[in-house]
């Protein structure tokens, strides 16, 4: 089995697929409560339980994780947003390699959504586009939507961590009928 995560120090996404691409799990880990989380460390520990309970009902063969992002944009995030991003998703690479024993591979968002076929129009939200082709092409992927109509804090990240799962299947098929 796969699994696919959107890592982020608020919510996140975490998917498993198995070999046919089925979804054995898709899920929201939600960092944001600062009673519960204070700090990094704190995260880092939720982290450490959620993948320790993945790692004891699931044979996970493969770990996908999107890499940050590298650069600056207008209306982005900040150099220290950013910076807490790459060490929080340090810290997470390094616990999934102690629960699962492997090494996370690693694929930019526009390398998972090019995986996966999804093509993103200049001038449109990558996050809209991707939770539109995940709800048109898998059957068992719901949404949740506030009363506004908008999709419900964690859903864009369990749409996310299915792209980064299905991009990291799709590249282990075609490695797996290479050799």
């Amino acid at each position: 089995m796969i699994l696919g995560l959107d890592v982020s120090t608020s919510i996140t996404g975490a998917t498993i697929l198995d070999k046919k691409g089925n979804i054995v799990l898709c899920q929201a880990w939600d960092l944001r409560n600062k009673k519960n989380y204070k700090d990094v460390i704190d995260k880092a520990e939720a982290m450490k339980s959620n993948l320790l309970d993945v790692c004891l009902k699931h044979d996970i063969k493969e770990v996908y994780i999107e890499k940050p992002f590298m650069f600056f944009n207008s209306g982005g995030s900040s150099a220290k947003t950013m910076s807490i991003l790459q060490n929080f998703n340090g810290i997470v690479s390094w616990l999934v390699f102690q629960q699962f024993g492997v090494k996370p591979k690693y694929l930019t968002a526009s390398e998972a959504r090019k995986l996966c076929g999804i093509k993103v129009p200049k001038g449109t939200k990558a996050k809209e586009k991707v939770i539109e082709f995940v709800l048109d092409t898998v059957p068992d992927f719901g949404v949740e939507y506030t009363k506004f109509g908008n999709p419900r804090p964690g859903e864009a990240d369990r749409a996310d961590s299915w792209v980064i799962a299905k991009a990291g299947l799709n590249e282990w098929k075609e490695k797996s009928s290479k050799s």
